[in-house]
Formats: structure tokens, sequence, C-alpha cells
């Protein structure tokens, strides 16, 4: 199957099969593509939909986004992971407020500048909101174009990202390009699948090299696995009259920007750090059962310790990074999780 014929039957399928009621291809601009790509990074479509539904509707544009503040924006976030995405969102939508009179550009070389965006991302952007030809190389389209030409070893490879990029820029036409860009990503999606691909309803079975070898499951190469970390923590869920202290974490680093329930190394601190950082002692203790939280690279074993205070107790007053929460209010902004969890478990309690 030569080049042509590759993208003849891939948007001849998408014609048919293809999704189509995504809400981020209705009016594809180039502010929604944008979101939506982001937010597509290491998830799945059918958890994205409701975030990004909520997210376009409080920000609508790149000014509503822009003018918003950053708990703001984490907290719709909120529960979606990767939390750097969503501030690299807030940062670009201000740069391009200021660099680009708020209008988001459409030139690759602009828009490969923008915090969080790659290579693949600013293609995308480019071609399914601006008719551009450049091609794109998420996962999905990883997969496809490994597994038609039998591309061995893992993409993240030098050597065979740069096969990768150089098929995917073959294939991809110079008229129609905003939908063979997203027929590619959707055979992928669809049929094309990491685990337990359909091959009989692929547009691409007969010329497929991987397909002919039986072999389909055995491209892209997978990384030579390494066993994580686990790293431990104790969360501390201090509380009194219905509230519970949270705290802001550091704008970089895991959960960066979010607010958070203090954490200590050592269970044997908690006095003290009642006494240093709340002016209290407690009144009761509850250890819980250990909660394991999986980040990419490591796990985390989370001992949450729920601290009953004394009501006469705290003189701690909410500031810009410490506040005491109302539970069941609406939070001061995004928190991950395991942590809305954790608060969720000492409302019913």
């Amino acid at each position: 199957m030569n080049m042509a014929a590759f993208t003849r039957q891939v948007l001849c399928w998408h014609r048919q099969f293809g999704r189509k009621d995504l809400p981020w291809q209705q009016n594809p601009t180039a502010y929604r593509v944008w979101v939506s790509e982001i937010m597509l990074q290491q998830t799945q479509v059918a958890t994205v939909i409701p975030y990004y539904r909520r997210f376009i509707a409080s920000f609508p544009d790149i000014e509503s986004l822009a003018v918003a503040t950053g708990d703001d924006v984490l907290h719709h976030w909120s529960g979606l992971g990767y939390y750097a995405r969503a501030r690299n969102l807030h940062r670009t939508a201000c740069l391009i407020r200021e660099r680009h009179g708020g209008v988001f550009p459409n030139l690759f070389d602009d828009i490969i500048e923008l915090p969080g965006i790659g290579r693949s991302t600013a293609g995308a952007i480019l071609s399914l909101a601006c008719k551009q030809r450049y091609p794109i190389l998420d996962g999905n389209v990883k997969r496809v174009l490994a597994r038609f030409h039998a591309v061995d070893g893992w993409p993240g490879k030098t050597a065979v990202s740069k096969k990768l990029w150089a098929l995917a820029d073959e294939h991809t036409p110079q008229q129609d390009v905003a939908a063979y860009t997203q027929a590619i990503m959707d055979l992928g999606a669809t049929v094309c699948t990491r685990s337990g691909p359909n091959c009989n309803l692929c547009p691409l079975r007969d010329g497929c090299s991987a397909f002919e070898r039986d072999a389909v499951t055995r491209y892209p190469g997978r990384r030579e696995p390494k066993k994580k970390p686990l790293r431990h923590t104790h969360m501390v869920l201090a509380h009194i009259n219905g509230a519970v202290y949270l705290e802001r974490r550091p704008a970089e680093g895991i959960w960066g920007g979010l607010w958070s329930l203090p954490e200590l190394a050592d269970e044997n601190d908690l006095n003290e750090w009642c006494e240093r950082e709340l002016n209290a002692r407690p009144a009761e203790l509850d250890r819980w059962h250990t909660m394991r939280h999986s980040f990419t690279h490591f796990d985390l074993d989370i001992q949450p310790i729920a601290v009953r205070l004394s009501a006469q107790s705290s003189t701690v007053r909410d500031t810009e990074d410490r506040v005491w929460y109302k539970i069941g209010s609406p939070p001061p902004g995004g928190m991950a999780a395991p942590v809305s969890k954790l608060i969720q478990t000492l409302r019913n309690s």
C-alpha cells in the first residue's frame, strides 16, 4: 500500500466510522483545540469530556482564562491529574494576552514557544483548527504507524522517534489535513488500540506489516520496565468544628499549587508540629489505613492521621497559603484526588 492509498483508506474509514461528536470538534477554534489536546495528554477521552465541558463553560476564551486565578484553574482541573498541564494552560493564556493581543497565534514557531506545547500538540492545533499541513505524533498515531510499518524499538528513543516523525510527515496529505489528523487519531484510539486491537475492522489491515507477521502487539516497542520506587508520607487531617487545616503546596513539583493536607516524614513529630504550626495540642488521634497513590515515576504510601483539636486551641488565621477549610463548602482551589478523598472520609466519619 503506497502513501496515497494509506491516506485514502484512513479518510474513507473516518467518514463512515470516525468520531464526529466530541465537544472540541464543535467550533474547533485554536483555543478549544489547544485545551482539548492538553487535557488528552496521558488521559482517556471518556475522562476528559466532562472536565473539558466544565472548563470551557468557565473559561470560554483566552481572556477569561488569563484573568482567572490560579486556584480557580486548578479547581477545574482537580482529579484530572498531571497538574503542570493546568499551570501551563494558565501561563500560556497570560502570555498570549501579553504577546499576541489575546489571539491564539497561528504560526508554528510562535506556538511551539508557549509553555506545555510540543511539536505534536502544535501540529494538532494548526491542522485541526487552522487547516495548515502539519503532522502529529501522539500516542495513537505512533501506534498506527509503528504497526503498519513494523517500526522496531521504543518510540521514546531518539532514532525511533525520528523515523516515526518522518513517516507521519509522509502520510499527512496536502488536502483534507484536518480530517486526516482526526481520522488517524481516531483509528488508533478506537481500532488500533494498545491491547486487543480489532484488526478485522482496520482499513489498513491488508498493508499492515505487523498484521502480516502476526505480531501486532509487538509494536510499538515497549520501554524496558523499571521498578517504581515506593515513598512514604504522613498526611495530617487537623480538624476543628467541621473545618480541616490545608496548606498550599509549592508551585513546582508534585501537586504544585494545589491545596493539600500537611505532610510529616515521621509520625513522632506530630505533637511538635501541632504546637508549632497550629498553636494547639491534639485532643484525639485516629490513625487510618494506609492509602497508596501511583504517580508516573513512583508510588506513594499515604498514612492519614486524623487529629481532632480542642475548640479553643487554634489561633491560626487564614492566609494566602493556609486555610481552615469548612468541609462541604466550595474548596479554596484545586485539590489532588487523594486529598479530596481523605477529606470526604473525614466528613463521613
